[in-house]
């Protein structure tokens, strides 16, 4: 008991550190490896060594953070944004989105969607080492454990390219069912599991032969992210479109386990051994905060109350801290996993998605090569939109959590991102502009959505929306509603823009 409590007494200390901006260079007892790494291998102690990756969606960036004083360091920049990535002879990268890492920590691949590609970068100097270009869509990226292969999801197809780990370039693919969503290694390296974005199949594939051995039923088809832990026994994956995780077997017969009701938008899961035990992190974009179950048992042990939209989730090297993506908050967040509670939250780039924590990325230097400032890419406008009324004309109960909408600066227009909670399941709406803050008068419909089966959508548009919901005149001013049916014929308005 005395040497859990001098742990918990020392991750205090180290906390209180944090907040006083002091250098955190330590070194605790061994606990286990952290994921993706196997339970055998030693923690690496936190350090201004360590680096903090986030790929952002809608300002095409990387951001770098120190997460030893939980600074940003600059971002790397690998595209423009609107309209300069609209020409013909553009050549940036467009929708950053998905990363992974070498076992070496030496390199990160970063997947950006809109623009087909894989880059590798060199974590070091932060310089651009290739660009591998694959086919539609792909979405995430990730290593064997022994750095031969890179596997990258094309969810837009039906296949994972296999990537060679020192030329970059594709070696074979392995068919899947459409839509491969994301793929994670068994910690030894034999097995990689893929599961689906568009199916509702998890395959599991033998690294030394690529051949399918296994088939994991899903819930329901929308798995975005799917982790291992690191003793090699289990595989989380969430389901975003029905607010579930499920747990497998890592080993034959490859059997669900566990399935949990963890929340509308469930996005990303990543593993944490510490002093009691090893725990699940999942990130509920529909009600903005982390949850945390234990792998034992699968209780809940904890809420973690934090920014808009939590996206990306991934450890230190030593399991002290876990760092959340905040997709409609632009900002990275650190938590103890001692204590469970916010320590620090970062300004990033736009609409963070992946984020990975790669111990010892700079063995020497400061690591500030190749970096910009935040700049554009900082910027953003946030919005709030809540019930009409208690209850919507279709019985839809007011939410604890509104809608949050965020207008990412793309120059003279925005992206417009709304994580939209609280509504009919399986039911179409329609974002719109209203002359009224109640949104009573005509609609001019912005987006028509679906929502899933958990009543949440991600819904996105395009145009110079800040100035007329922030800057315009009285009589040109707009108010961004959600209404019910479909573009064409809006029926009731459901949710208002908050005052």
């Amino acid at each position: 008991m005395n040497r859990y409590m001098n742990r918990y007494l020392f991750s205090a200390c180290l906390v209180s550190a944090c907040v006083a901006g002091t250098i955190l260079t330590y070194s605790p007892a061994a606990w286990a490896g952290q994921a993706p790494a196997a339970a055998s291998a030693p923690d690496i102690p936190l350090s201004h060594r360590d680096r903090v990756y986030a790929a952002e969606q809608f300002s095409n960036t990387v951001s770098v953070t120190d997460p030893s004083d939980n600074k940003l360091l600059g971002v790397i920049r690998l595209g423009d944004p609107q309209p300069g990535n609209f020409s013909p002879l553009y050549k940036g990268q467009v929708l950053v989105h998905g990363m992974g890492f070498s076992p070496d920590h030496k390199t990160i691949a970063v997947v950006s969607i809109g623009s087909n590609s894989v880059t590798f970068i060199d974590t070091a100097t932060n310089a651009v080492k290739h660009t591998t270009y694959v086919g539609r869509s792909p979405h995430e990226a990730f290593f064997t454990p022994d750095g031969s292969e890179v596997w990258v999801t094309v969810r837009g197809e039906d296949y994972v390219s296999v990537l060679d780990g020192k030329t970059f370039e594709e070696k074979t693919r392995i068919k899947t069912p459409n839509g491969p969503g994301m793929q994670i290694f068994s910690p030894d390296g034999k097995y990689g599991y893929v599961c689906s974005s568009f199916n509702p199949e998890t395959d599991v594939v033998t690294v030394a032969d690529h051949q399918i051995v296994g088939r994991v039923q899903q819930a329901s088809p929308f798995c975005p992210n799917i982790a291992a832990t690191p003793d090699g026994k289990q595989v989380w994956f969430t389901l975003k479109d029905t607010g579930k995780t499920q747990v497998f077997n890592a080993e034959p017969p490859f059997d669900i386990i566990k399935t949990l009701d963890t929340g509308p938008i469930s996005n990303h899961v990543n593993i944490v051994h510490n002093a009691n035990g090893t725990f699940a992190y999942v990130t509920i974009g529909g009600l903005n905060e982390v949850k945390v179950f234990r792998t034992d048992n699968f209780e809940q042990v904890a809420t973690i109350p934090v920014g808009k939209l939590p996206h990306g989730v991934w450890p230190s090297g030593d399991g002290s801290r876990v760092y959340v993506g905040l997709e409609n908050d632009d900002a990275l967040t650190a938590i103890d996993t001692m204590t469970n509670k916010v320590i620090a939250t970062i300004p990033i780039g736009q609409a963070p998605q992946a984020i990975t924590y790669v111990p010892n990325a700079v063995p020497e230097g400061d690591g500030k090569q190749d970096l910009q400032p935040l700049g554009l890419a900082g910027q953003a406008a946030h919005l709030l939109l809540t019930p009409r009324s208690t209850t919507g004309s279709s019985g839809s109960s007011a939410t604890k959590t509104p809608t949050s909408v965020s207008l990412f600066d793309q120059g003279l227009v925005q992206v417009l991102q709304a994580s939209v909670t609280g509504l009919e399941p399986k039911k179409p709406y329609v974002l719109a502009f209203a002359a009224n803050q109640d949104g009573s008068g005509q609609l001019q419909p912005l987006a028509k959505f679906m929502t899933n089966p958990a009543g949440s959508a991600i819904v996105n548009t395009t145009g110079p929306i800040r100035q007329l919901v922030d800057n315009a005149t009285p009589s040109e001013k707009r108010y961004l509603v959600i209404a019910e049916g479909d573009g064409e014929k809006p029926g009731s308005v459901v949710q208002v823009q908050a005052r």
